[in-house]
């Protein structure tokens, strides 16, 4: 499995699913904190690279609402609406 597939997954497991399972309508990820969460080192091109592709959204069917701050870095915020 490539690292921007494990990056989606984690997406979804650690942010997607637990705010559906919530009944929130759109969810935030902040590129520096999933980095830490899986403790990547200088792989923030690679998280910000796998959550701003087509493929996540249509992946688990969400859909990306913006990409706020520097891009990649660390304050990139994506939002999505679930």
């Amino acid at each position: 499995m490539s690292l921007a597939d494990q990056i989606r997954e984690f997406a979804f497991a650690e942010y997607i699913a637990p705010a559906r399972a919530r009944g929130e309508t759109k969810v935030s990820i902040r590129a520096g904190d999933m980095h830490s969460q899986m403790n990547l080192s200088c792989r923030l091109p690679a998280v910000c690279g796998a959550l701003g592709t087509n493929k996540f959204v249509s992946m688990y069917n969400i859909e990306r609402l913006s990409i706020e701050g520097p891009i990649p870095g660390a304050n990139a915020v994506f939002t999505f609406r679930l």
